[in-house]
């Protein structure tokens, strides 16, 4: 059962009665101005959230909301994360919109720094919107359920006043205008929670060869870039060669992850020639698939089976010799054309990945597993 903790009082946050007897939402806040307007940055607690910022847009037309379409599939996520570490979540500030006549009063002055600081007062029959946050706030609703204990948190809040729907229509576009999502791989890179990213960083600080040419931020390799691989790709072919493989600890599956690309590298003479300087290491990517994702997540796959099969290296390292006769060229469309390039560019879909895989199997005399074995038919058959 989630334990509640002991949160300390936030000033303000509370309900006060105005001269009109209109009950009133009473926040501490700091007054700022932006492009001309007034906003308010306050802050409120988690409890109040789901009450204050009601959602209730779905059914109108897009040009008639102040947002897009609540993705539900988002939410749950979110709100497990939230669940799941009450000690070091982090959620950014909502942005919202108020429709209504508020006070702003500061206790410390009328004039310098002080005046930005002091309470803000809202009719609590204003109708406040959502301008940036709506997945947050559905997801901080959604753990509310789970731990009511988080009620007492708070979040911040970016406050606009009286805009109209106009203007919060164009507050969503330019707030979202330039929004990008991060690069997986400095994703995987920063990520102190997951115990696979952490084997992903290991893997490659280890091995002096993946460490001196795989690209940690990007997901995305310049054409002169002296890198083979991302962390992003190396991280996926890791998590799968790992997968529902029993070890006794995160030590043990570095060990094994590491041993398994250290045999690998071993098949690629290229890659120790990129790594010692003979050839650039983006003649390699443009000439060869071995180094893209699509080709490094089939191999975690095959590497998954021999994992399973015995935890011994020397038990793969006969099989895995077998890499040595496959023809990696990407012009070599007799083997890859449909099945890891379209039109000789590299493709990574599901389908794809599965192909790639069941060749790489079949060459080192593998069994097909029956979602490879299904896709293999299909690409028989000329079902591309």
């Amino acid at each position: 059962m989630p334990q509640k903790r002991s949160i300390p009082p936030i000033p303000g946050g509370g309900v006060s009665s105005a001269k009109s007897g209109e009950f009133e939402y009473a926040f501490p806040a700091i007054r700022g101005v932006q492009a001309g307007h007034e906003y308010y940055v306050t802050m409120c607690p988690l409890r109040i959230v789901p009450r204050l910022f009601l959602y209730n847009e779905e059914e109108l037309p897009p040009e008639m909301r102040a947002q897009r379409s609540l993705n539900k599939a988002r939410v749950p996520e979110m709100a497990r994360y939230i669940v799941e570490n009450p000690d070091s979540y982090i959620f950014s500030a909502l942005t919202a919109s108020v429709n209504a006549d508020v006070r702003f009063e500061s206790p410390l002055g009328d004039t310098g720094p002080a005046e930005r600081v002091g309470t803000l007062t809202i009719p609590m029959s204003a109708t406040f919107i959502i301008n940036d946050g709506q997945h947050r706030r559905a997801a901080i609703q959604q753990a509310l359920t789970e731990n009511p204990a988080l009620g007492d948190e708070t979040i911040a809040i970016v406050m606009f006043i009286d805009v109209g729907l106009n203007r919060c229509q164009q507050m969503f576009a330019d707030l979202n205008r330039y929004a990008i999502r991060p690069a997986k791989s400095i994703g995987v890179l920063y990520d102190h929670r997951d115990p696979m990213a952490a084997i992903s960083r290991l893997v490659v600080s280890q091995n002096p060869l993946l460490s001196d040419l795989t690209e940690m931020e990007s997901s995305n390799l310049a054409p002169r870039s002296r890198k083979l691989f991302t962390l992003s790709a190396l991280h996926t072919a890791t998590s799968a060669l790992l997968n529902e493989v029993k070890t006794n600890s995160l030590t043990e599956r570095v060990d094994l992850a590491t041993e398994f690309w250290r045999i690998v590298a071993g098949q690629f003479s290229v890659w120790q020639q990129v790594y010692r300087g003979e050839v650039t290491a983006g003649e390699v990517r443009q000439d060869f698939i071995h180094t893209h994702s699509i080709a490094l997540h089939a191999l975690g796959r095959v590497g998954n089976t021999l994992l399973r099969e015995s935890p011994i290296p020397y038990a793969w390292e006969e099989r895995l010799g077998k890499l040595r006769t496959i023809d990696w060229h990407r012009n070599n469309a007799d083997t890859w054309e449909g099945r890891a390039t379209t039109a000789g560019k590299v493709s990574k879909s599901r389908t794809n990945v599965e192909l790639t895989t069941a060749y790489i199997r079949t060459v080192l005399g593998m069994p097909l597993p029956p979602d490879e074995q299904r896709a293999e038919d299909a690409f028989t058959r000329g079902e591309k």
